[in-house]
């Protein structure tokens, strides 16, 4: 995060940053352009832009893993205590579970939701080094996907830079 930036900028510029990465692969991926990203207030979902001549509002989420591995991710000073619990995580637990659980957790989260709006879509962004589209794509069949979410269609770009690609989760 850049001195001046306060924590709402900067959730802020994490989640227009993700859209963009969506958008871009998802053109890429299906030839339907989407543009013109603005941010909503609450109520709403995160960010809006036009798709396919209509409004399509999209909930953000960063997947990191842990409050931990979040803030060694985000760059925060890291306590003592912060830097032992890291520490006892990467030996005691797999990569993988901690990918399962952490997205499983922003799914059954999000999926309580409610919006104000026709069209909305989940997008998350995988913040976390460790994990790429491959590794989503391999647990795709443990992922839970609640059954009652407001969402339309659910995607996860495979990792923070947006290089390895975006997954479908849902439908």
């Amino acid at each position: 995060m850049p001195d001046n930036e306060t924590s709402k900028q900067e959730k802020i510029r994490l989640e227009h940053q993700a859209a963009k990465i969506f958008m871009r692969w998802y053109e890429h991926d299906t030839g339907k352009p989407s543009r013109h990203i603005w941010h909503n207030r609450p109520i709403k979902p995160d960010v809006s832009c036009q798709f396919e001549g209509e409004r399509l509002d999209l909930e953000i989420a960063q997947l990191y893993g842990t409050e931990q591995e979040a803030m060694k991710i985000l760059g925060r000073n890291l306590s003592d205590k912060t830097r032992r619990e890291l520490r006892k995580l990467e030996k005691e637990t797999n990569p993988h579970h901690r990918l399962l659980n952490a997205l499983n957790r922003i799914l059954s989260n999000k999926s309580t939701k409610r919006y104000k709006t026709k069209r909305v879509w989940l997008v998350i962004r995988n913040a976390h080094p460790s994990w790429h589209s491959d590794d989503i794509t391999a647990l795709h069949h443990h992922i839970d996907v609640p059954v009652d979410h407001p969402f339309e269609q659910i995607w996860i770009v495979g990792d923070f830079a947006g290089k390895s690609g975006i997954v479908q989760l849902y439908p």
